[in-house]
Formats: structure tokens, sequence, C-alpha cells
């Protein structure tokens, strides 16, 4: 019978890798808290038409992307492939606008999108998000920039680039959209098909094609930075001076329109060899269309897997955590009933326990500690159990505790310490 293999563009985090994510997962945990950050976990899917509104019709997550069907309630339903809208959506519907602002909120969520295949991209993805709901000031967007460039700088990554750039507002982009189609309808016909039909309904998505031909036939494209209003002028200057503040490093490039048609105002990029690791920027206008009070927003997404490869790239080594702290073998049945009872006490005291499950020999039973790691070893026999004593070996250097087999804690405190 023919194996059954994973969905293309799906992969398996095996036991072996876990602790890779879980250092990965709690670092970020520990950073985010030390901003005021809380965590937020929406559901796995929501209605089609919510990403319809807060992504944009004219992206190509929602043209070419979206993994959406029917459910048997005949709704339509999307597995969701961000977590900016779906965040949006819970801010919304529990009223925390109503809360005192503004409003931080962190997620790891696993997004879907059906994206041609390539290194570093997957179908089914991991992203670590920040949302911050309710602040319009330029300190905030540094202060979100911030904690993606150190949360890359504390993994010890290096020659990070910090890109910005900004967007405006709907009061100066109809001018730059004007210019832009003008510069455009010359060679309209170049276009490939989907940045035709942008052309009318949002050619500032143009500047994000990937298509060859329309890379090169926006290369002198008209710059959305001629074009700010003085409020939008204002902030990115504002953004600009906090950054400084900090010492953090920036280029600007008038290129970087990111992916979705929330974004307004600041927009950003991290890169680290050409590779885009973390991105995002203000969407103040996304709250008020779904149907919330107006409200200013930012936020940017860090994808888990292309972290984790990015740290491998650069040779960059997560520390192995020590997976089990003793190995209680036995010989025979009343001595393996006691190892298996000691086993279990000690794991309610938190120590990180395991015995034989497989009737092996002793041999056999110390090869199993040492392929698992066991920091400590005992083997109970029938002198162990009439004496209720036996010999705690520490694996590192050979050297022997005796201990008794009902001080749980003494057996705790020598493992432990």
């Amino acid at each position: 019978m023919e194996k059954i293999q994973a969905p293309k563009g799906t992969k398996d985090m095996l036991p072996k890798d876990g602790y890779k994510w879980h250092f990965v997962e709690e670092k970020l945990k520990k950073l985010s808290e030390e901003y005021g950050i809380k965590e937020i976990r929406t559901p796995i899917f929501e209605h089609t038409e919510l990403f319809l509104r807060g992504v944009g019709e004219t992206t190509d997550v929602v043209q070419k992307e979206m993994y959406t069907f029917l459910d048997k309630g005949e709704r339509s339903i999307t597995l969701k492939p961000e977590g900016t809208a779906p965040a949006v959506r819970a801010f919304i519907e529990n009223s925390i606008y109503a809360d005192p602002q503004p409003t931080k909120l962190c997620y790891f969520t696993p997004c879907f999108r059906y994206e041609k295949m390539q290194k570093g991209r997957l179908r089914q993805f991991h992203q670590y998000g920040i949302e911050v709901f309710g602040a319009k000031e330029a300190s905030v967007d540094a202060e979100v920039i911030s904690l993606a460039m150190r949360a890359l700088d504390e993994f010890g990554i290096k020659g990070l680039t910090l890109n910005i750039n900004s967007l405006g507002c709907p009061k100066c982009r109809p001018n730059f959209n004007k210019a832009l189609r003008e510069f455009l309808e010359a060679n309209y016909d170049g276009l490939c098909e989907t940045c035709k039909g942008r052309f009318e309904k949002n050619p500032m998505r143009i500047l994000d094609c990937k298509e060859k031909k329309c890379k090169e036939i926006t290369k002198n494209a008209p710059v959305i930075l001629d074009f700010l209003c003085d409020e939008c002028n204002d902030h990115f200057d504002d953004l600009k001076k906090y950054l400084e503040v900090m010492h953090i490093n920036y280029q600007i490039d008038s290129k970087i329109v990111r992916g979705l048609d929330y974004y307004s105002k600041t927009v950003f990029e991290i890169i680290n060899k050409d590779i885009t690791v973390c991105g995002g920027g203000r969407y103040d206008y996304l709250i008020s269309e779904m149907g919330g009070p107006e409200t200013p927003a930012i936020g940017f997404g860090l994808g888990l897997e292309r972290l984790l490869l990015t740290l491998e790239e650069e040779g960059i080594e997560i520390p192995e955590p020590n997976y089990m702290d003793v190995f209680i073998g036995s010989i025979g049945d009343e001595a393996r009933l006691e190892a298996f009872s000691l086993t279990y006490e000690l794991r309610k005291l938190g120590v990180k326990c395991e015995c034989d499950h497989m009737k092996k020999s002793v041999k056999a039973q110390m090869k199993h500690s040492n392929r698992i790691n066991a920091s400590y070893s005992m083997i109970l026999g029938e002198d162990e159990i009439t004496n209720k004593t036996a010999k705690l070996k520490r694996m590192s250097d050979g050297e022997i505790f005796e201990v008794k087999l009902d001080s749980l804690e003494e057996i705790k405190n020598i493992i432990v310490n």
C-alpha cells in the first residue's frame, strides 16, 4: 500500500527539533512581556469576507493564495492567511476599543497561503505577530520596530538592514496614484494580467509585483515620498527621530509597499542577506473599514520557519536542553514495580524521570539511559528493594550517591543541584 505523505508545502515539526521552536517562542514571549504586550489567540479559520475586506481584493493573497471552502452550512470559510485581520476582528467584536488604550497584542499562529514553493516559504507556516491599537504617534511605530530589531539581534543574527518608507494616507495617496497611473499608462500593455486589473483599483499594488517585466516597468516610477501631505511627512520625520534616539540604523526604501492593502503611513522591512525576515507597518483605517471606531494601529509579522532557517544559515546554535534528569532501571518484576512507582513520585516533584517499559537487559537499559542523555541513573534490584537504598550515578563524571528510596526530596535535591 502506498504511503500517505504530508501535503506539498507543509512540514512536520519532529521531536528532535522541538526544543528549537520552544527556544524561539519563549524568547519572543519574554520580549513581548518586556514591552507590556499580551497574547491573543484567534480561530484558525474565519469568514472569507474578513480577508476580502481586511487584506484587500487586489492583493496576491486574496487573488491567488487563500485556502477558501464552503462549510456544511454553505458559508464561505478561509484558513487564515495572516494574523492582523483576525486580531482586528476580535478587537472590534469584543469591544476592546472601549478599554484604556493603547492595546498591545501578540500571537503565535499557523497561516495558510497557496504559494509557489521556494526556500523558506511554505503553504502552512507559523507567524509571530505584534499588533498595537489606539496610538497614532510615531513613537509607537519606533517601539514596534525596535522590538522586531531587538528580537533578531538577541538571537544573534548579524548584518541586519532596516528599510523604512511611508505610504501616505487617503489625503495624499490619490495624488500619487494619479501620477503613477500616468506613468504606467504608456507601458500598460506590458503589464502582467494581474497588474492590468490593479491599474484602476489600486495602482500602488503594481509596485509590489514579482513579475520581471512589471518590475522593469516600475523601475523609474514616481516616489510616494514626494507626494506626502504635511501630516504624513511630519509623522515620517518623527519616526526617523525616534529611531535615531535609540541608535537604530535605517535606510529609506521608497519601493516598499508591502503585500497587503491595509497599510498607510509607516511600512518597514528587516532584511538579512537580501531576504526579508520581518515586515510590517501602520494601518490606521483598517479598524474603521471593518466596522469598528476610527482607531490607529501598527504591527508586524515574523515567520518562525524563516527565522529558524536564518539562524541555521548563520551558524547560530540553539542550546539543547536537558531532556531527562534521571533514568531508573530495574532487574526483576518486583524491582520493576518499585522503579515505576519511584518514577511516578519523582515526576510529581518536578523531576524529569524515565523507567524501563521494554523489559530490557541491564546493559540495554544503560544504553537507553545514555541515548536519552539522562543526567543520572540508578538500577533497582533485589538488594535495593530489601535495603530501601540505591546508588544514584551522575553520568557526567561517574560520581555515586547513596540514597534512600523513601527520601524523595533527598533524591530530588541531588539531581536538581
